[in-house]
């Protein structure tokens, strides 16, 4: 099993392009380094970095130099970060890299976009009132997976030795904008269904597979209405569970979520396929954030394992999988065997031969010590999953890197 440590562009630019990786490749001894080549909004704190600790990252933009031809045709296309006007640093970072034999490996955040949304609303999600959220793209608008697709196979180009898809599924209600806010109760159920997609392209998939979305609109619209008129339906505080939710619409909210499925798999496919035709040896990871989304805020997941949440996100794991090439799981838990619960989860839904990547946080709230971190790299090791990543290079302290090293060669 090999290391990687996930960081950004600006990592490499304030602190220098060597200093980073004599800090990844020497001291904590990791054989590759995953850049963040397209990114959402995003206010972090960084430690180390010698420019700024607090950094307002440049959101819905692309952190290399893009191929104009290949989008020469699409109405969507990347926005290209100041950074890049200035530095390609994946293609620094490709050749710095290669000289020390270390792998590149391209994080790339999809469909999570908000300036890209905000510049083509009707490629956005829209709820059941019609209503676009302007920060993800609709994984089943053709539009969206053609810009995914070149998005791909235009970072492939670089030689880069795997891409970590982030963000090629449906994102729920909560996942959002900047300062969201909401006066009006809403239940856990209520939250799911208000993130819904009912675009057109989303109905036309359901019809496709003999679902009536209309209807299934009109009756989660008919729910939340309730909701937010402080009358909500009996059903809205059931718990968030296929069987409660499949059942809604008279049936049909169950086949309108597999249709959801389809799509997904569909653009997965497509990433796969696009980075396939342009180099074949690098391997897609389609990245599944259900272990972000329950673990991610106190590092204690709880309840049933992480992928058995991912239909939320409208998530085939094993499908989602197989069409991109590889799966990269989020193993966001402070303790040990809620990560072996979660990993022996995905490997069980997993077809013989799909790579996994797994993502640690080696620091809070996850980790707290050498001996956890150690412990949680050894379950990723017994998971046989070919790479871990570390969570993230420019938020953590840089002692984290000795932890790493005595984690993975200790």
């Amino acid at each position: 099993m090999k290391g990687s440590a996930f960081l950004f562009a600006t990592d490499l630019a304030d602190e220098g392009l060597e200093v980073v990786l004599d800090n990844l490749h020497g001291r904590a001894g990791l054989e590759g380094v995953s850049l963040a080549c397209a990114y959402h909004h995003a206010r972090d704190v960084f430690p180390h970095n010698p420019v700024r600790k607090v950094r307002y990252l440049e959101g819905g933009t692309v952190f290399f130099r893009p191929d104009p031809e290949r989008y020469r045709e699409l109405r969507i296309r990347p926005q290209v970060s100041q950074l890049a006007q200035q530095a390609d640093m994946l293609a620094a970072l490709a050749e710095a890299a290669s000289r020390r034999g270390m792998a590149v490996r391209a994080w790339t955040v999809f469909l999570h976009n908000t300036r890209l949304g905000s510049q083509h609303p009707d490629c956005a999600i829209q709820n059941a009132f019609g209503d676009p959220y302007i920060t993800q793209l609709c994984p089943a608008n053709p539009e969206v997976r053609a810009f995914a697709a070149a998005l791909a196979s235009d970072i492939a180009r670089y030689g880069v030795d795997a891409i970590l898809a982030e963000a090629l599924g449906y994102l729920g209600f909560d996942h959002g904008y900047h300062h969201e806010r909401c006066f009006i109760p809403l239940s856990g159920m209520a939250r799911f269904l208000f993130g819904l997609c009912f675009c057109q392209h989303c109905l036309e998939a359901a019809g496709r597979a003999g679902v009536d979305g209309e209807q299934v609109r009109g009756a989660v619209r008919q729910a939340l209405e309730g909701a937010l008129a402080g009358s909500p339906p009996a059903f809205l505080e059931l718990e968030v569970t296929w069987e409660n939710v499949a059942g809604l619409a008279g049936g049909q909210l169950g086949g309108y979520l597999r249709a959801r499925m389809e799509a997904v798999t569909a653009l997965a496919d497509a990433v796969g396929r696009a980075v396939r035709g342009v180099r074949p040896e690098t391997v897609v990871y389609f990245m599944d954030m259900s272990g972000a989304a329950k673990g991610y805020a106190t590092g204690e997941p709880a309840g049933e394992p992480a992928p058995a949440a991912a239909w939320q996100d409208g998530v085939d794991v094993a499908a989602a999988a197989r069409a991109a090439g590889g799966l990269a799981a989020i193993g966001y838990a402070r303790d040990p065997q809620r990560l072996r619960f979660d990993l022996e989860a995905y490997r069980d839904l997993l077809p013989e031969g799909i790579p996994i990547s797994v993502a640690l946080r080696p620091m809070l709230p996850d980790c707290d010590s050498p001996a956890n971190l150690a412990a949680k790299v050894a379950v990723v090791r017994e998971a046989r999953a070919e790479w871990v990543d570390f969570y993230h290079y420019g938020f953590m302290p840089l002692d984290r890197l000795d932890w790493i090293r005595q984690a993975l060669h200790g």
